[in-house]
């Protein structure tokens, strides 16, 4: 059963998965679905038709805009921004305030497992590859491939990550280990992946 803060504002037509809790001041628009064991934190936002997939975390004022999806697993940061627009503007050329009909929303793509930092800003359209870790205060600005480490303003690629999320240490040739869990990944032509075997 969810469990829905009696000061959040849910549209009824949202649906909410099993063991999914929201809090206080958070906003889900209509048609969203929510997946299962979710939590969004104290004011965040879910913009209308959102896809959530299940275990994914949103923390507190995080801003997840239209159309927008999010894989199993993801962590969206507090403040952190998902953005829509690729070229915003309150009004038209012809100084008339711009409709939904006005423009074409872009939604952000997040894969399993990514993470998302405190006060990051994704830039309309862009995909954040699986398991991939953006930087708080990052500004993605172009996609982030699979297990990247990516930071600053533009966001660049300074590391990889693997499955628990920590920097990778380089052990040479491709090869790269997990300081928590001891896996091991191999990078070849910029792309990471888990070792086989």
């Amino acid at each position: 059963m969810s469990r829905i803060h009696p000061g959040a504002d849910v549209d009824g037509t949202a649906h909410i998965g099993a063991d999914t809790t929201i809090w206080h001041l958070a906003q889900i628009r209509e048609n969203v679905r929510l997946g299962q064991d979710c939590i969004v934190g104290r004011g965040a936002y879910v913009g209308p038709g959102v896809r959530i997939g299940d275990r994914v975390k949103l923390q507190n004022y995080a801003l997840v805009y239209e159309p927008a999806e999010l894989e199993d697993g993801v962590f969206i940061g507090p403040a952190a921004v998902l953005t829509n627009d690729p070229y915003p503007r309150s009004t038209d050329v012809d100084g008339r305030l711009k409709r939904p009909d006005d423009w074409e929303a872009h939604g952000v793509i997040v894969k399993e497992g990514a993470a998302v930092g405190a006060r990051a800003v994704v830039l309309a359209g862009r995909i954040i590859g699986r398991w991939a870790l953006v930087a708080a205060g990052a500004v993605v600005t172009r996609d982030v491939a699979d297990f990247a480490l990516v930071a600053g303003v533009p966001a660049r690629r300074i590391g990889w990550v693997g499955h628990a999320g920590e920097p990778l240490e380089d052990e040479g040739g491709g090869r790269w280990r997990c300081p928590r869990t001891g896996d091991h990944y191999t990078e070849s032509d910029g792309r990471l992946s888990p070792a086989e075997g």
